[in-house]
């Protein structure tokens, strides 16, 4: 019987699962009955050497892949969207499926910047876990960063295109792509010709996408593998409290409010969730929802959704709709908060909101993008910095968590405009 794509990521995850801890274990400093790494002997260095080693050996499937999807990723989300918006043809159509989509988008964050601040006060994660308080002033690595309507602004506008798709900034291609096919809709036949040149551009980066997902289920496993070798299990035990909230909200984000919005939409969701599914999967495992984009392109045409639905909305979608990174800002704050016995009023929890909602759309581009807002946040309301510490130790099954969850929001969100401009059609066998 032929695997098919979920099933090869799946057991990635699990055959990469089972070597890392192999790995940890059999490098473990805790095999010599040592917890302070300032007095290792020569064997105890060349053990925790050694699992540094391994890790960044299976860390390279990881890169590699990785690197090869954002080869792809900018001509691919150029030649898609620039023909799709050249087939519409019409600014005013443009126009309004642009609203449409950004109704959605602030619509959704709202939800999913609430259900994380509903829930980190109802389950009260801080209160009942206990946790070592920081040192006043530790270093984190992580530099808060004010987001301002003037940096969003100038980072949505490209200085050049060329800039742009070599550092694969999504926002900015998809700004230029809009004025480039508005523009080739508007020379008429002259245009025809690019048109049907980006049309076999993007049918060419498709045949590409196919190639490289051959590979993804190694990527996987190298990335699990790593992850869990130079972590261990371990760690998971004093945040289990923690880690079961925060995947229970996403839980209940993708099966209980995704779900309802497809109910009013009219969008079979099940069915829609059984076609993205390996994407789903693909982006929690390697801990990067851009790494699934061309795979959810892809099953979202065959879930009968138009090219030009989705190759707006999409891109847009890998920008402005981080339902996962949302709903982790509110929760990682109200978190750190209950740490230090800081209780957060009404008043300022709904100024948090309110502010994240503005100030998280100009997140695209930023590295550990939210990690980064979260400590403006803590700043903002004169939490700890430090106290964003608390979370890095396992920020790196959260972001798997959070990744996944992303991409299910965003192909909701592209099945829902769809809906509405009449544009979904039959589906394809899965």
């Amino acid at each position: 019987m032929k695997l098919n794509i979920t099933w090869k990521i799946f057991i990635g995850m699990a055959v990469g699962i089972v070597v890392g801890y192999f790995i940890h274990n059999h490098f473990d400093l805790g095999q010599f009955g040592v917890k302070d790494a300032s007095s290792l002997t020569l064997e105890q260095i060349k053990a925790n050497e050694g699992v540094k080693d391994w890790s960044s050996y299976l860390q390279l499937l990881s890169k590699i892949f990785l690197r090869m999807i954002q080869m792809i990723l900018g001509p691919l989300v150029f030649s898609i969207l620039t023909v799709g918006i050249a087939k519409l043809g019409d600014f005013k159509v443009v126009g309004r499926i642009g609203l449409k989509t950004l109704g959605y988008f602030y619509f959704a964050t709202i939800l999913s910047l609430v259900s994380g601040l509903v829930a980190v006060n109802l389950m009260k994660p801080g209160k009942v876990m206990t946790l070592d308080i920081p040192s006043s002033g530790a270093d984190t690595g992580i530099e808060a960063k004010k987001m301002t309507l003037e940096n969003f602004i100038t980072h949505v506008f490209p200085k050049s295109i060329f800039e742009a798709l070599a550092t694969n900034e999504v926002l900015q291609i998809v700004v230029f792509s809009l004025f480039f096919g508005i523009a080739l809709a508007g020379i008429g036949d002259k245009g025809k010709v690019i048109i049907k040149a980006l049309d076999a551009i993007s049918e060419v980066m498709f045949k590409i996408v196919g190639y490289v997902m051959t590979f993804a289920p190694y990527a996987v496993f190298g990335s699990v593998a790593a992850v869990i070798a130079a972590k261990g299990l371990g760690v998971l035990g004093g945040y289990l409290y923690l880690i079961i909230c925060f995947f229970a909200t996403l839980a209940f984000f993708i099966l209980i409010i995704l779900w309802v919005i497809c109910i009013f939409a009219k969008v079979d969701y099940w069915k829609l969730l059984k076609y993205v599914k390996s994407a789903i999967f693909l982006s929690f495992s390697t801990a990067s929802s851009e790494a699934s984009m061309p795979l959810q392109i892809e099953q979202l045409k065959k879930f009968g959704i138009s090219e030009r639905i989705i190759s707006f909305v999409l891109p847009l979608g890998y920008s402005f709709n981080l339902d996962g990174s949302m709903m982790y800002m509110t929760f990682a704050t109200g978190f750190i908060a209950q740490i230090y016995g800081i209780e957060l009023s009404l008043g300022q929890q709904i100024t948090m909101l309110l502010t994240l909602l503005l100030t998280s759309k100009g997140i695209a581009g930023v590295p550990r993008a939210s990690l980064v807002v979260i400590a403006g946040t803590l700043s903002m309301f004169g939490l700890p910095q430090e106290g964003i510490s608390l979370v890095l130790a396992v920020d790196w099954l959260l972001d798997m968590g959070r990744s996944a969850t992303s991409v299910a929001g965003n192909a909701v969100a592209t099945a829902v405009v769809a809906k509405w401009e009449g544009e979904m059609g039959e589906s394809q066998p899965i």
